[in-house]
């Protein structure tokens, strides 16, 4: 049985009640300095000085990791979207998500509580919220929160209701009850993502590379689905559309031109002399099987997601997109083919309805 303890999350931090969670999107672009670059813990720290507590975010939501002896920041997904995107309600669920997942790496003077630092919130949402609630988040709050802290043996902390009232907070500014949706959301698709790049990176620090084949069943053994959201037929449809998305942009290596070009000669021989686009702004990924798999990209992927099954779209429609005219537009595209390669229906409209009607 592994302790849950709280560490710095007892902490006095105000991000205040009607802007989600805009500090600390804010303080992933100051101590990234907007750049898709790892950077020292160091760096990042003192870029914070004087905006905000640096505790919170790089202990609770973002990935650590040492390299040469030194403690860096990693690059994910959560990142991407905090510099690439404007602060809003997505991200903000994306940040509820890294934090109920809890896989934050390692640094030097961390203990070994410290790499999955938030397991008593995992543990709240997987046993109390999802399977004692149903997804029902009225039922959430600071005394509940805190009365299943105190009942567990795996809690050895001395105080409970600073973590609970800091951890309803959250789950205020982080519209938890947002998670009781069991469609697909362009939210819980960035957190497939972000999830596969935490798990990544954590086995990773064991010396460990984990296979791209098993991607997906080692998605699937993970707290991921149990933290997402309600479960159901459309989003399990969905992971495995997107985990091939994720593999095919190189995984944790996506955010990288070089690595995503070097990969895109080796899976796509048919292009020469492909360098990455100069437009930074990201593109979308969307899936012809289901308008609602949505994916921002950094636009090196481009190729790589149409190698994939996936349409490509720019920056401007993936902010604008439209579920329903893209349907229309698929749809017509598709009878455009059929009719080009003389393909007709065999049956009127009216015996195709009798036939669904069992007549």
């Amino acid at each position: 049985m592994e302790n849950w303890r709280p560490g710095s999350f007892t902490k006095n931090f105000s991000w205040g009640s009607e802007q989600g969670f805009a500090k600390l999107h804010e303080s992933i672009r100051l101590g990234f300095d907007s750049k898709l670059e790892d950077v020292t813990r160091d760096a990042f720290r003192k870029r914070l000085a004087g905006f905000a507590s640096e505790y919170i975010p790089i202990n609770f939501f973002l990935f650590n990791r040492p390299r040469n002896g030194t403690d860096y920041i990693m690059v994910d997904e959560l990142v991407f979207q905090a510099i690439t995107a404007k602060h809003s309600q997505r991200f903000d669920k994306l940040a509820l998500f890294a934090f109920n997942f809890s896989y934050v790496g390692i640094f030097k003077g961390a203990q070994s509580f410290q790499r999955r630092p938030a397991l008593w919130a995992t543990a709240y949402v997987k046993e109390r919220l999802a399977r004692q609630y149903d997804w029902d988040a009225e039922r959430v709050s600071a005394d509940d929160i805190e009365e299943f802290l105190l009942s567990e043996p795996r809690y050895v902390a001395q105080t409970a209701r600073k973590v609970a009232t800091n951890l309803a907070h959250l789950y205020k500014i982080g519209r938890v009850a947002d998670l009781r949706g069991d469609r697909i959301d362009r939210w819980w698709v960035d957190a497939l993502f972000l999830a596969l790049d935490r798990l990544i990176e954590d086995q990773r620090l064991e010396g460990e590379s984990l296979p791209e084949s098993e991607y997906a069943d080692f998605l699937m053994r993970s707290d991921f689905s149990a933290v997402s959201g309600r479960r159901s037929t459309e989003k399990d449809l969905a992971i495995k559309h997107l985990v091939r998305l994720y593999t095919a942009c190189g995984g944790p290596n996506r955010f990288s031109d070089e690595a995503v070009e070097a990969r895109t000669k080796i899976l796509i021989r048919d292009i020469e002399n492909w360098v990455a686009p100069n437009d930074p702004a990201p593109k979308g990924a969307v899936h012809p099987t289901n308008s609602k798999i949505l994916k921002s990209i950094p636009p090196a992927c481009a190729m790589l997601a149409i190698y994939a099954g996936f349409q490509v779209i720019s920056s401007i429609d993936l902010d604008e997109f439209d579920a329903d005219k893209f349907i229309r537009e698929h749809t017509r595209e598709a009878l455009e083919r059929l009719k080009q390669e003389g393909i007709e229906p065999t049956m009127s409209a009216e015996e195709l309805l009798k036939l669904t009607r069992g007549e």
